[in-house]
């Protein structure tokens, strides 16, 4: 969180001397940015663009958790307390979004087809924060485990190979890999209680 917060400052101290037409630094932060954006408009629509900075913000701290392994910090994603302190966030989004555009029509969908199904639909909806955050936070212990082994047999095993592809594998590609999951599963999860449509 610091490095983010830090990495914040700095943006917002160079935000001032940005140029209409980009250059350099500008340029990186505007494409990453961008690129992010159209992302989540693909996939949740331009109506609910006001939460973009909110999972922008859980991709960079999901992702630069993993890429902080590669320094020897243990990544906050491999406690279950960040995770599901995430989904949690994503859990009051469709909760709330919800009923803020479809109504009466989603409580209703706890009860369809028939009221008799109200404790399995809930019991559904209360799984999907459950299972979003076991899924990053199994993903990225098992790496975290599978390096700590790895670095507690390595006099024993040294012919296994650098522990740098170890780390691009696991930090960086499982990574990056887990981080767009777990937003894009969010985004996913929003959009089918919020759409009318869906």
């Amino acid at each position: 969180m610091f490095f983010l917060l830090l990495l914040a400052a700095v943006v917002r101290l160079r935000l001032r001397c940005f140029k209409e037409i980009p250059t350099g630094f500008q340029n990186a932060i505007e494409a990453a940015v961008e690129a992010f954006d159209n992302f989540a408009a693909r996939t949740l629509g331009e109506r609910f663009s006001y939460l973009f900075p909110w999972f922008f913000m859980a991709f960079a701290f999901i992702l630069s958790s993993s890429l902080f392994s590669i320094v020897g910090l243990r990544a906050p994603t491999a406690d279950w307390t960040t995770t599901a302190a995430l989904a949690f966030a994503t859990f009051v989004f469709m909760f709330f979004l919800g009923i803020r555009y479809r109504k009466g029509s989603y409580l209703r969908s706890f009860f369809e087809p028939h009221p008799i199904f109200f404790p399995m639909n809930l019991l559904g909806e209360l799984a999907k924060p459950v299972a979003l955050s076991f899924r990053l936070f199994g993903n990225v212990l098992s790496g975290t485990i599978i390096l700590t082994l790895y670095y507690a047999l390595t006099p024993y095993f040294v012919q296994l190979g650098p522990p740098a592809l170890l780390h691009g594998f696991f930090d960086v590609l499982f990574g990056g890999l887990q981080t767009y999951i777990f937003v894009i599963i969010s985004l996913m999860y929003i959009k089918i209680a919020a759409d009318s449509n869906w």
